[in-house]
């Protein structure tokens, strides 16, 4: 088994007044050569957007991204006519591919929005743009873990991200244990905790600090105190 440890506080930061971010990969002007990427997984940008506020029009290619909102309201537009607000217990994903260009503001006024933006890098390059999202129930991740997005083609019910990736949300009670074990061969598994604590492969994981896990056959997640995570298995492209 080879891990990582990523602490909350050994994380990348930005604050722009409007903007708080924490970067867990090198980010545009957080450089650290240890933090590129985790296999195919790119970025992991924790924000706060203060009511609106935003990023305006810019422009990606050749990224699959996945947004979560955590508390709050996000809209989003684009330069094919797309527009839409996710909020709490929404996931987004946008196929960038051959090239897009939106914006991402705090739909409301007054209220701060948090979310996660992930990226990774695609299995085809300059597919044709889309977006996709949708609801989850949050009753569906009690004590287990709900997958939210996965390959084309895989789990219906998931948004379907043009890569061999797939990202699950779970909230745990104390005392529960949940096994992980690689979705395929090349498979690696990054677990970010958002709240609480838990022990993976000995190692005790505080909100915020997160676990990268590659060439493993099977580890076990103790949940010390009530936790909530997000689980991203990724190629490690070797």
């Amino acid at each position: 088994m080879k891990k990582i440890i990523q602490r909350a506080d050994e994380r990348g930061y930005a604050n722009h007044g409007w903007l708080k971010s924490h970067h867990s990969f090198s980010f545009a002007n957080y450089y650290n050569p240890d933090k590129i990427h985790f296999g195919a997984l790119r970025v992991l940008n924790d924000d706060q957007v203060k009511g609106g506020m935003g990023f305006g029009a810019h422009p990606h290619d050749n990224m699959e991204i996945v947004s979560i909102v955590l508390d709050g309201s996000l809209e989003h537009r684009d330069n094919t006519g797309t527009r839409g607000v996710i909020q709490k217990n929404d996931v987004q994903v946008m196929s960038a591919g051959s090239g897009i260009v939106h914006s991402e503001f705090n739909a409301s006024k007054t209220e701060d929005v948090s979310f996660l933006q992930i990226w990774v890098f695609p299995k085809e390059r300059n597919i044709t743009p889309r977006y996709d999202q949708r609801t989850f129930d949050p009753a569906a991740r009690h004590n287990a873990l709900q997958v939210v997005v996965a390959p084309d083609g895989d789990q219906q019910q998931a948004l379907h991200l043009h890569q061999d990736a797939w990202f699950s949300l779970g909230d745990f009670e104390a005392g529960q244990k949940v096994e992980l074990t690689p979705k395929q061969a090349g498979i690696g598994s990054y677990l970010f905790l958002l709240s609480g604590e838990v022990k993976v492969a000995e190692e005790v994981l505080q909100t915020r600090d997160a676990i990268g896990l590659s060439d493993y056959e099977k580890v076990t997640v103790e949940v010390v105190k009530p936790a909530t995570f997000l689980l991203i298995d990724v190629p490690m492209l070797h």
